[in-house]
């Protein structure tokens, strides 16, 4: 009995010690299993450094003058947060639905833990058991596409040793706000800051605790549980994770009741491409000149800037407010009354809206054709190899497209071939608004929609200036020592060319033939005839020198047609020079970026514009006050009769030949804006001056703009002051019909004195 008792023993003492060995050498295997992770034998495993700067595509991020984000270049839409601008409400949803106990474990909850290898074994769910640092660790240090099961294994132990080196290394609220900076929240948003704005327009500390439910909700499945394409199952999601906030104290019962019943508002949602939102050509424009900068720029480790993936920040020269202004001038004219009036102009003519006196299908052809083969659908037909009468043929089958109208995208049928005259029938416009002191371009409309039209007619487009180009023969003039009252008789002039050839303008009035004119009114009325003379006397190379000055660089012709404004120049490059008068003579180069930083908010450059003085103080007056007259009883005086501006105004319309181009230069004490208006195609144009010169086409869109900019002088400081009067002594007389009957009143003295 006593051996058998023994025995028993022995076997109990051998078990026991078996259990005791097992559980060290277990314990002491699981210790050498995470030194081995630790150390990375069992495969890479993050550094500290790497944890301290993780890899992710940060966009590159635009900013305007007034503080508002105007969008982003990206690979993955992904901007950084700090915790504290994240406000409460996200914080709280996103604790009390991922990890409730987020504040008590050290990176990975044991009871959790517990409770997702129950689940395995029992084949029940009883949910996922990963920290929020766990899927931190995660989403820093992405897993391949497929594992093993002794791969996941091993993997799952590498994301608990990252989880609590994160834990060490970084506080709660660090940790917080790098998971939201890490997550998907589909639409194009990667992080909290991105999606914030996406879905609701707003920043990450402005979100409701309804709006953060939703988001935290979306993080489970981005597509499931989208409120834009799936409602009901983001309405459902979004209550569940309002149930969790208010188990967890932090919404009251009351709050989780009336949440519940609201309905999920998508009213803001937009997805931050580059074709929507403001200032779409500015920035299509800024992303050209960045590349640029980004390729000759290098970070320390030598590489190149990626504007991509580094996470710049761009600071520009754009008033989003007066931007706004500009671009809904542009729109509410050209699309409520030219282009209503331009279709019904054109209604009924078979050629329409295309002028050619000759050959006119022919030529008409031509164009078509040319418009075709800039298209990409003609591109992906040539890498088939059809010819280019199969790819015609192609052209003239008809499918289903969208297509622009100012009412909204149209769903409609048609061959692309008659797409191609669809577009060439609307209107086109740019508009530059600058601060003439400081060269910042304040708003840039580049044209009425980049998404369907992406050619920028601000500073790509160069056309027919017109008569806006007379200020720089005027300047010329004045800078020669002749006054705004300095007469000229109103007569044809008749230039010897070179060749033997004559050259001789046109008038487009006969008021005031014969006499003898005030070079105020010649500029007031865009008399060519005065023109004429003006660059007989001073010669083409004279006022191309000039107009350099001004701040023109593209190429101008030496002859005298330039004085009728001939010459193709960028509406860009006429803002800028006409500034020079409202900023007494200095030229000043329009920029449209202050300054550069890298993704820690190191200034990597800075943007100061070129200064130069172009003309003298007092010839920039004397011209302040010409182009004053334009607008007091000349081409502008609309403005004054039709549109009631009554304060100080400086202007000059333009119009080329067959009313192609219309051209309005506005300058005021604070702001010089140019407008230019016209169709892709100068041979598609208004058949009448009437309805093509640039006070119909391109000065109403100024008036609307400048109303909506002093409506608000508040916000964007621009206000109906007059001009700065002159630092010396003005001893030139502008009125030149008084200055004429005091010589006419000298001369008859003179003659009753015989």
């Amino acid at each position: 009995m006593g051996s058998k008792r023994n025995l028993l023993r022995s076997k109990i003492r051998k078990y026991i010690w078996g259990f005791w060995i097992t559980y060290f050498l277990g314990l002491l295997l699981i210790i050498l299993l995470f030194i081995s992770i630790g150390y990375g034998l069992l495969g890479k495993i993050p550094s500290f450094r790497e944890l301290e700067n993780p890899e992710s595509n940060l966009a590159t991020e635009i900013y305007s003058s007034d503080g508002k984000l105007l969008g982003k270049y990206y690979v993955e839409n992904r901007s950084t947060i700090q915790y504290q601008d994240l406000g409460l409400n996200i914080v709280n949803a996103l604790i009390a639905t991922e990890d409730a106990r987020f504040e008590s474990h050290s990176g990975i909850d044991a009871k959790a833990t517990a409770r997702m290898f129950y689940g395995i074994l029992t084949g029940t769910d009883r949910g996922g058991g990963s920290t929020i640092t766990q899927q931190l660790a995660k989403n820093l240090f992405p897993r391949k596409p497929r594992y093993t099961k002794m791969e996941l294994g091993v993997m799952k132990l590498k994301e608990w040793v990252t989880a609590v080196k994160l834990e060490r290394n970084y506080s709660k609220q660090e940790i917080i706000a790098m998971y939201l900076n890490t997550v998907d929240f589909g639409s194009m948003s990667f992080g909290i800051k991105s999606a914030s704005k996406t879905f609701f327009n707003k920043t990450p500390d402005q979100l409701t605790p309804d709006e953060s439910a939703i988001l935290v909700g979306i993080l489970k499945a981005p597509s499931f549980f989208s409120p834009v394409r799936n409602p009901d199952r983001a309405w459902d999601r979004r209550n569940i994770v309002l149930k969790q906030m208010e188990k967890y104290g932090y919404i009251s019962r009351l709050e989780y009741d009336t949440l519940i019943e609201q309905p999920i508002d998508m009213s803001n949602y937009r997805i931050l491409d580059h074709t929507s939102g403001l200032a779409t050509y500015f920035r299509e424009y800024l992303r050209m000149f960045l590349t640029e900068w980004c390729n000759g720029h290098s970070k320390e480790d030598g590489t190149p800037f990626n504007l991509y993936r580094d996470g710049l920040r761009i600071y520009t020269t754009i008033n989003t407010v007066m931007q706004e202004y500009a671009e809904q001038a542009v729109w509410e004219y050209i699309g409520g009354e030219l282009q209503p009036s331009f279709f019904t102009h054109w209604k009924g003519h078979s050629n329409a809206p295309f002028v050619f006196e000759e050959n006119a299908r022919k030529e008409i052809f031509k164009l078509m054709t040319s418009a075709m083969r800039r298209t990409d659908r003609y591109y992906h037909l040539k890498k088939y190899n059809l010819t280019e009468e199969e790819i015609y043929e192609n052209f003239k089958q008809p499918v289903k497209m969208k297509v622009f109208s100012y009412h909204g995208t149209i769903d409609t049928v048609m061959t692309p071939w008659d797409s191609i005259r669809y577009y060439k029938y609307f209107l086109q416009a740019g508009l530059m608004s600058i601060d003439p002191y400081t060269g910042y371009i304040k708003a840039y409309v580049g044209g009425i929609d980049n998404k369907y039209f992406q050619y920028d007619h601000v500073i790509r487009s160069k056309r027919q200036v017109g008569s806006t180009f007379k200020p720089f023969l005027y300047t010329l003039a004045i800078q020669e020592g002749e006054t705004p009252c300095t007469r000229y008789p109103n007569v044809r002039p008749v230039i010897e060319l070179y060749d033997g050839e004559k050259w001789s303008p046109d008038n487009s009035s006969d008021a005031r033939i014969g006499e003898e004119v005030p070079l105020k009114w010649a500029l007031a009325n865009s008399n060519n005839w005065i023109s004429g003379q003006l660059m007989k006397k001073y010669s083409p190379q004279e006022v191309i020198n000039i107009a350099r000055k001004m701040g023109v660089v593209s190429y101008i012709p030496p002859v005298y047609s330039i004085a009728l404004g001939s010459a193709d120049l960028s509406l860009y490059e006429m803002v800028g020079a006409m500034s020079t008068f409202a900023n007494k003579g200095q030229w000043i180069e329009p920029i449209f970026i202050t300054r550069i930083e890298d993704k820690y908010g190191n200034v990597l450059e800075q943007f100061i514009p070129q200064r130069q003085e172009a003309i003298s103080e007092k010839t920039a007056y004397l011209m302040i006050e010409l182009l004053k007259g334009v607008v007091e009883s000349g081409t502008s005086v609309r403005l004054r009769y039709k549109y009631g501006f009554t304060n100080e105004i400086a202007g000059k319309t333009g119009t080329t030949q067959n009313q192609s181009d219309g051209w309005f230069m506005g300058i005021t004490p604070d702001l010089v804006t140019g407008i230019w208006v016209g169709c892709e195609d100068r041979a598609a144009h208004f058949r009448t001056l009437t309805l093509g010169q640039g006070a119909n086409m391109a000065l109403p869109i100024w008036a609307n703009y400048m109303n909506k900019v002093y409506a608000d002088s508040v916000t964007t400081r621009i206000t109906k002051r007059d001009f700065d009067k002159p630092s010396f002594k003005v001893d030139v007389t502008f009125n030149c019909d008084s200055l004429q009957q005091i010589i006419k009143m000298t001369e008859k003295d003179k003659f009753d004195e015989f």
